[in-house]
C-alpha cells in the first residue's frame, strides 16, 4: 500500500467499513446468487442497460475484501471500502415506510449491508 494514507486513517475506514458492511461473506454470496439481487440498481447510461448493476459488482468486490487481511489492503481497495461507507449510510437516509421486501432493501444488500438486522 503507498504512503499516502497513514495507519490511523485506515483503520478508521476498516472499521467504519466492517460496522457498513453488516453481512457475511457466504451471507452476501448468497444474495448476490438470486434473481431479485440483479433487478435493482443503476445499469448502464440510461439506467435500463442488460449488464450487471454497480450495486451487485459492488458486493463481489466486498466479498473480496472481507476475505482480505487488513494489513493486505491497498489504496484501491480502501477507496472502495470508503464507498460502501458512503453509500450505505446515504442509502439509510431514505428508509421507505415499507422497506421489507422492497427494491430500497436489495439494493442494500447489494453493498453488504441488510437493513433487517438493524
Amino acid at each position: 500500500m503507498a504512503d499516502t494514507i497513514d495507519a490511523d486513517a485506515k483503520k478508521e475506514i476498516v472499521s467504519d467499513f466492517r460496522d457498513a458492511v453488516n453481512m457475511t461473506p457466504s451471507q452476501l454470496e448468497k444474495w448476490l446468487a438470486t434473481a431479485e439481487s440483479r433487478e435493482v440498481g443503476w445499469k448502464g447510461e440510461d439506467g435500463q442497460g442488460s449488464g450487471e448493476s454497480v450495486g451487485h459488482k459492488s458486493g463481489r468486490r466486498i466479498i473480496e475484501l472481507l476475505h482480505t487481511k487488513a494489513d493486505d489492503l491497498d489504496e484501491d481497495d480502501l477507496a472502495h471500502m470508503k464507498k460502501v461507507v458512503g453509500y450505505v449510510h446515504r442509502h439509510l437516509a431514505q428508509k421507505p415506510a415499507h422497506p421489507d421486501g422492497s427494491r430500497w432493501a436489495a439494493s442494500l444488500k447489494n453493498w453488504g449491508h441488510d437493513p433487517a438486522k438493524d
